[in-house]
């Protein structure tokens, strides 16, 4: 049975799995439901039309599923669906979708969102990320699996970020990371691969130099960036994280005139600002 305190407001039509603890002066709005074994610890706010699934645990003054923060949004019944076995700290808020953006932000499982860490409308999160205190996305942002995400770290509004890659804290960020790429800084820029990420997953030290050798070809080598991105595609067949990353890449077309640059080295030229932003 699931265990509900008396001073939490539940509203008609709340969904509330097998053994949910739900803690003192929890709201939980009538459009949402609570997966088996998830714990509210206490003064938390769920609203809109959220899912919550199995397992998570939300901690005090967290706020999921409030309305989107776009001026476009005028009370459509998007929605929030948040997946398994996440930790959830303090004041995180994560928000509804918009209907221009799909109508869904999406949080994958078992991720870890530290204090006053914020999704956006529309944000696609992965499974197994983690974000530090105070790290914040804009709206229709992308966060692959496994990427760690700063304290302090801002996210520019459909920024894409690659699975496994880490942005260092207290950076901003408004260009799409590769896949398996640290990046940090006020304007963020690459500055080599996840090393310790990739370690953690098992890269022999084969595998961590061909992709070495790879991101050197990729963003050290003479030529524009669309020249250097053709000259290597043919690594693909090389290793599954060369392919990732070059279809990360060519992933970015789809969102046209709203795709962001490719964030690259620290050389003082952002792949938007030259030639190169039409055919990388």
């Amino acid at each position: 049975m699931s265990s509900i305190d008396p001073t939490a407001r539940i509203e008609d039509g709340a969904v509330i799995g097998d053994d949910v603890t739900i803690g003192p002066f929890c709201t939980v709005g009538p459009h949402v439901s609570i997966g088996a074994g998830t714990r509210l610890i206490g003064h938390v706010n769920l609203t809109g039309h959220t899912a919550i699934g199995e397992s998570c645990t939300i901690h005090p003054f967290a706020s999921l599923g409030g309305a989107p923060q776009s001026t476009g949004y005028k009370g459509e019944p998007t929605q929030l669906l948040i997946g398994s076995g996440c930790t959830i700290r303090e004041n995180v808020t994560m928000n509804t979708g918009t209907v221009g953006g799909g109508g869904v932000t999406r949080v994958g499982d078992r991720g870890f969102f530290m204090a006053a860490s914020h999704v956006g409308h529309d944000c696609i999160v992965g499974n197994d990320v983690i974000f530090a205190n105070a790290a914040t996305l804009g709206g229709h942002c992308e966060i692959g699996d496994y990427t760690f995400i700063g304290g302090m770290t801002v996210l520019q509004q459909f920024t894409r970020v690659g699975a496994q890659a880490m942005i260092g804290g207290i950076s901003g960020l408004r260009d799409d990371v590769i896949p398996y790429a640290l990046a940090a800084g006020i304007y963020a820029r690459l500055e080599g691969l996840n090393i310790v990420g990739m370690r953690r997953r098992k890269f022999t030290r084969e595998r961590l130099n061909l992709v070495r050798s790879f991101f050197k070809d990729l963003f050290y080598s003479p030529g524009s960036l669309a020249e250097r991105l053709e000259r290597v595609r043919p690594r693909t067949v090389e290793d599954p994280a060369i392919a990732e990353i070059i279809a990360f890449i060519d992933d970015g077309k789809r969102l046209g005139k709203r795709r962001r640059p490719l964030c690259t080295v620290a050389d003082g030229t952002r792949s938007g600002d030259d030639n190169d932003s039409d055919d990388s």
